[in-house]
C-alpha cells in the first residue's frame, strides 16, 4: 500500500508542475506537445519509481507519422501509465467522465483532446464517439480500452460496440495491444501495488476496411489481444482452438518444405 501512496504522491506533484508551467505554455502558444510529453513522462516515471518495470514489444510496427486507434485490454489502474507513454507520437484517450471532476486534471485532459465517456448513458456515449471522430480527423491517434472497465480476473470482458463503430467510420487502422503483468502488480479492487514486470505488446494493425460489420472487426481485434495473454487468462474456447491447431500442425507432413 505504501508503494501506491508514493506513486499517487509523485503524480500529484507532477500534476501541480504541469499546471504551473505546461498549461499556461499551452494556452499561450496553442501547442500541446510540451504538456503531452511532460504528462507521459510523469505517468511512466510514477510506476517505475515504485518498482514496476515496463517492457515494450512490437513498437516498430507502429509508425509515429500515421494515425491509429489503439485498443488494449484493461485489468489495472496502472494500465494507462504503462501503455500510453509507449505509443509513438501523440494519442488522445477516451476515459471515464469521473476523472474530469478534478479541475486541474480536467483542464490538462481537455487540452490534450481527451474524451470523457459516460458508461451509464447511451446517448452520451454516442456523443463521445462523435467527438473522438473529430479528434482523429484532426490528425491525432486515439487510445481506447474497448472493454469499458477493468477486468477482475485478467480475462477479457465483452467489448463495447462504440469503438468499432468509430474505427469503421474513420477508416483508421486498429492496433491491438496486450498488457500483461499489470493485473498482478495492481489488480482491480485493491490499493496494493507490487513491483514486477509489465509487458506491453503491440500487434499487427487491423484495417477496418477489410470487414463488412463491426462484430467481425471486434472479433478479430479480440483474438489479437487475447493471443498475447498467458494461457490462464484466455477463454477456454480459444485455448481449445489453439491446442487443436497445434495438434493439426504437428501431423502435417513436412517433406518437401
Amino acid at each position: 500500500m505504501i508503494r501506491a501512496w508514493i506513486m499517487l504522491a509523485f503524480w500529484a506533484a507532477s500534476l501541480l508542475l504541469a499546471a504551473v508551467v505546461c498549461i499556461p505554455h499551452t494556452l499561450i502558444t496553442g501547442d500541446v506537445s510540451l504538456l503531452y510529453r511532460v504528462a507521459m513522462w510523469c505517468a511512466a516515471a510514477g510506476v517505475k519509481l515504485v518498482g514496476v518495470r515496463i517492457e515494450a514489444v512490437g513498437r516498430e510496427k507502429v509508425p509515429a507519422a500515421r494515425r491509429f486507434i489503439f485498443m488494449a485490454n484493461h485489468t489495472s489502474n496502472i494500465d494507462p501509465s504503462v501503455f500510453l507513454p509507449l505509443i509513438p507520437g501523440r494519442t488522445a484517450v477516451m476515459v471515464k467522465k469521473e476523472l474530469f471532476g478534478y479541475p486541474i486534471l480536467s483542464k490538462a485532459m481537455r487540452l490534450g483532446s481527451f474524451i470523457p465517456v459516460d458508461r451509464a448513458n447511451r446517448d452520451a456515449g454516442i456523443a463521445s464517439v462523435r467527438e473522438a471522430k473529430k479528434v482523429i480527423e484532426s490528425g491525432v491517434s486515439m487510445s481506447i480500452f474497448p472493454e469499458g472497465k477493468r477486468s477482475f480476473d485478467g480475462k477479457l470482458l465483452p467489448f463495447k460496440r462504440g469503438p468499432f463503430y468509430l474505427a469503421m467510420e474513420c477508416g483508421v487502422p486498429i492496433v491491438p495491444v496486450t498488457i500483461v503483468g499489470a493485473h498482478e502488480a495492481m489488480p482491480k479492487g485493491t490499493f496494493r501495488l507490487r513491483p514486477g514486470r509489465v509487458t506491453v505488446t503491440f500487434h499487427e494493425a487491423i484495417d477496418p476496411k477489410e470487414f463488412t460489420d463491426r462484430d467481425a472487426l471486434a472479433s478479430a481485434v479480440r483474438q489479437s489481444i487475447e493471443s498475447g495473454l498467458p494461457l490462464e487468462y484466455r477463454e477456454a474456447t480459444s485455448e481449445a482452438a489453439a491446442t487443436s491447431a497445434a495438434r493439426t500442425n504437428s501431423t502435417v507432413p513436412t517433406a518437401g518444405l
